[in-house]
């Protein structure tokens, strides 16, 4: 795999090996910005309502808690191909439902399915990156249920949050970073969630290409490849604008 260098030439990355991100329950941060989505989770099943929507960006943490959800309800994973078959049983069986925002759902299953929850005969979690006004939905009947759900939003509030979350990113993939170079690049860095996993993926890679320990310089070069990608992204933008 090529990726552009700030310098100018491509720089050869390795492949990527995978890692195992760890969704136990134990290992989720628990910070500010996510701590009302993470107890609600923990409530289950004393949840005052059927249906509980989580919202944040990607990397947030909407998956951990959608597994540690699984692992205390049993809950069953929906999918836009296996959504039919369960809106059609009589199962009061916990339910899944991630990326509601970004997947093609049914939507007259869906409101079938958000029916029976809202009348008791299961719970349901729902995940999406997006707010529910900005959700692509085309039955008023589907939003209408949807904005009465409760909602708990994953964000993170502040640069401990975010340095815990390089440690833990690291840590997945079983990388130790000296505790500097994170103090180095979490003020310089688009503040989000998903920004942090673009950068620890990066300087993973880095590393591995020069066979060395993640240091300050290799996160000053992802810092600066990133940045680059922002303003190449902006341009972009600016050269797609006409004039009215």
């Amino acid at each position: 795999m090529t990726m552009p260098h700030p310098e100018g030439g491509p720089r050869q990355l390795p492949l990527d090996l995978g890692h195992q991100t760890s969704h136990a329950e134990d290992d989720f941060l628990v910070g500010a910005g996510n701590a009302l989505a993470h107890a609600r989770i923990l409530a289950w099943p004393h949840w005052p309502d059927g249906v509980t929507l989580l919202i944040g960006a990607a990397a947030s943490g909407k998956s951990h808690l959608a597994r540690i959800f699984i692992e205390r309800s049993q809950a069953l994973s929906v999918t836009p191909t296996t959504i039919a078959e369960i809106a059609s049983g009589s199962g009061r069986q916990a339910l899944l439902i991630e990326d509601v925002d970004r997947q093609d759902y049914d939507e007259h299953h869906l409101f079938h399915l958000l029916n029976q929850a809202m009348r008791g005969d299961r719970t349901m979690l729902l995940t999406a990156r997006e707010e529910v006004a900005r959700w692509p939905l085309r039955t008023d009947d589907v939003r209408s249920r949807v904005r009465r759900a409760p909602v708990f939003r994953l964000e993170v509030s502040d640069d401990i949050e975010l340095s815990q979350m390089f440690v833990k990113l690291f840590g997945d993939r079983q990388v130790k970073v000296d505790p500097k170079v994170v103090g180095y690049i979490v003020p310089r860095m688009e503040r989000s969630a998903e920004e942090a996993a673009i950068l620890v993926d990066l300087m993973d890679r880095l590393a591995l290409a020069k066979g060395s320990a993640i240091t300050r310089a290799i996160a000053s070069e992802a810092l600066a490849m990133r940045q680059q990608a922002h303003g190449l992204h902006r341009q972009q933008d600016w050269d797609g604008e006409t004039d009215e």
